[in-house]
């Protein structure tokens, strides 16, 4: 049986959420399966993926094909690396703490990438937050300042006409 690692769609109309799903290769998409290893959320900021990540190398290892979404989500979560790696360990190039280790060096790296992505967006959104209260507080201070002249007119102007008046 040729087996696919691919998206099984569910989710309301326009908010799409998906489950990944071992399935032999004629199912239909949205049929049946053998296995779900994960979800997959794209309609987060960013995408939301939950993935079983032994029985999904399991997979891997066996020879599931995935599809092209489902291979970028596996790499992003190290899966084919891991698979690298253990390869390398079967060929005798390095033990399996090595193996280990690399993958979690990797990991924490990914980590550390992302942690300083959002970082930046923070700070960004911070600037951006104090710029326009900046603007917000100079439109505020020309206004009271027309205000300000606008009054002090009426009052020059009810000053001149009151010793009119006298006269």
């Amino acid at each position: 049986m040729a087996t696919k690692i691919r998206l099984q769609r569910g989710g309301r109309k326009s908010y799409a959420f998906y489950s990944i799903v071992i399935a032999d290769s004629r199912a239909p998409r949205d049929g049946r399966f053998v296995e779900k290893v994960g979800t997959y959320n794209p309609n987060t900021n960013p995408a939301t993926v939950c993935l079983n990540f032994e029985r999904a190398l399991h997979w891997v290892e066996c020879g599931a094909q995935p599809t092209d979404t489902v291979r970028t989500i596996l790499k992003n979560e190290g899966v084919f690396l891991m698979k690298h790696l253990k390869g390398g360990v079967k060929k005798g190039a390095f033990d399996e703490a090595a193996a280990q280790q690399k993958f979690e060096a990797w990991k924490q790296a990914k980590v550390n990438s992302f942690e300083a992505v959002r970082n930046n967006d923070a700070q960004a959104k911070k600037e951006a937050q104090a710029k326009n209260l900046a603007a917000e507080k100079a439109v505020n201070e020309a206004i009271a300042k027309r205000i300000a002249e606008k009054k002090a007119a009426a009052a020059q102007a009810a000053t001149e006409e009151a010793p009119a008046e006298e006269a």
